[in-house]
């Protein structure tokens, strides 16, 4: 979260975005080190509170829950005795005691003692796809065969770095030797 260093700074940069001139929203921008969109929810806050400069940076937003000392008690007990990870300890949690403890915050519990680690590998990766995965160009590659009813077929050997065509060919068939032939460049 960007902390804003100065309420008059901020007050300023409010004052300018009202005059309504594109350079001076811009420049609010720029000093103030926060994105457009950002800006733009300050300045809601501020029409809705009628000119009064919003509360931004640290210690906001919902305060995080406190794990009862109970919960962590049960959470351990039932982890000594049945050595089982965070999912089937919330089922066993709930068919020997009818509590319902979340699987998040039993693993919370695990973690702070040192029962459980995060695994980097069942994290949520940051961008869902990324398109071109290799590192290296001609590190691997790929033919497609295209086949249209009635005409020649077209076979493609595509770079999967770069996804560039490296070399192509009409024939009267799909063979192997054909994929053959365009792989050496005959």
């Amino acid at each position: 979260m960007v902390k804003i260093k100065n309420k008059k700074r901020l007050k300023w940069a409010l004052k300018q975005y009202e005059t309504g001139k594109e350079e001076q929203k811009y420049l609010a921008e720029e000093v103030l080190d926060i994105t457009a969109r950002r800006f733009r929810q300050i300045y809601s806050e501020y029409k809705k509170f009628r000119g009064e400069v919003p509360m931004i940076g640290k210690n906001l937003g919902r305060p995080k829950k406190t794990i009862p000392e109970s919960y962590e008690t049960v959470i351990l007990e039932k982890y000594e005795r049945y050595r089982l990870n965070a999912l089937y300890l919330e089922k066993v949690i709930y068919a020997e005691d009818r509590v319902r403890i979340p699987h998040n915050t039993i693993h919370k519990v695990l973690k702070k003692h040192g029962l459980a680690k995060n695994e980097t590998s069942k994290q949520k990766r940051r961008k869902k796809w990324i398109r071109y995965e290799r590192k290296h160009s001609l590190s691997a590659g790929h033919m497609d065969w295209h086949e249209p009813s009635g005409g020649p077929r077209v076979c493609a050997v595509l770079d999967d770095a770069s996804r560039k065509i490296l070399a192509g060919g009409e024939f009267a068939n799909a063979t192997a030797e054909n994929s053959i032939k365009l792989v050496k460049g005959v």
